[in-house]
């Protein structure tokens, strides 16, 4: 006799909370501390004299970051006026309050966009990449690094309570274990905060080339203990981040959309 759907959600459930009876300390960023999160986009940032835009600022460290470095201006966009407001007044603090701009929305264009961590979360990534686009100068560029992707082990973030869980347990038994320490009424994965648009490499390149814009590089780079198994074939599971930079696709008349170059994964 099988297991109906509902008692193996159950199972799972319950198994889910034995393990893990509260909210485990996963994707929390800590990696991160005392370092500048624009190493995760590679290559250096010659900023000097730009104007730069962070597209989901957050708190805005980064933003204050590239203004240390010589932007002209930088403006954070972000949607959460509580995040805006904290980096208002970090850039205060900083003295770089008259170079940083902070708001929900802008429709100056700039040298160049970046994005960090944000692309696994976009409940519409088709839709950002085309507004990052018109706020791009023709001469500039999108450098973006997002990840772990929805194929890594800790693709499924907070519901990563071991390898790869949001892929071997059912979207419901997470959800419902989620519940028992969140309570913002969540029922999908993308619906919880921040979102998870279960964003793959294979998934993100298709948007780009949907896009009016077109990959000039594109790096997968490997988790450190499956850098030996890492390779074009087994990149969604064994890769850390994705960094790449876009560059706005310039079509002429005699150019047909085949004869645009494509980047490939290091």
């Amino acid at each position: 006799m099988s297991l109906t759907p509902g008692v193996v959600g159950t199972l799972q459930y319950n198994f889910l909370r034995w393990l893990s009876p509260k909210e485990p300390n996963v994707c929390t960023g800590q990696a991160w501390a005392g370092r500048s999160k624009l190493d995760l986009l590679g290559t250096s940032l010659d900023v000097a004299g730009k104007t730069v835009i962070d597209f989901g600022c957050g708190k805005g460290y980064e933003c204050i970051e590239l203004a240390q470095r010589g932007a002209r201006k930088v403006i954070g966009i972000d949607i959460r006026p509580e995040l805006l407001q904290h980096a208002r007044k970090l850039a205060r603090h900083r003295g770089v309050s008259k170079r940083c701009e902070f708001a929900p929305a802008t429709q100056e264009q700039a040298d160049l966009v970046i994005s960090l961590d944000a692309f696994e979360h976009f409940a519409n990534p088709d839709e950002i990449l085309a507004i990052m686009s018109r706020l791009l100068k023709s001469s500039g560029s999108i450098r973006a690094s997002f990840g772990p992707t929805w194929f890594h082990p800790l693709g499924g973030h907070l519901f990563s309570v071991f390898p790869w869980a949001h892929l071997i347990l059912s979207e419901d038994a997470l959800i419902r274990w989620r519940s028992d320490f969140k309570d913002d009424g969540a029922t999908r994965f993308s619906e919880v905060a921040g979102g998870l648009n279960q964003m793959t490499i294979r998934r993100f390149e298709e948007t780009v080339k949907q896009s009016p814009m077109q990959l000039k590089w594109l790096e997968c780079v490997p988790i450190r203990k499956l850098r030996p198994f890492h390779n074009p074939f087994t990149r969604e599971f064994t890769t850390s981040i994705v960094r790449c930079e876009l560059v706005p696709k310039r079509l002429h008349r005699a150019e047909r959309p085949s004869e645009q170059p494509e980047a490939k994964a290091a």
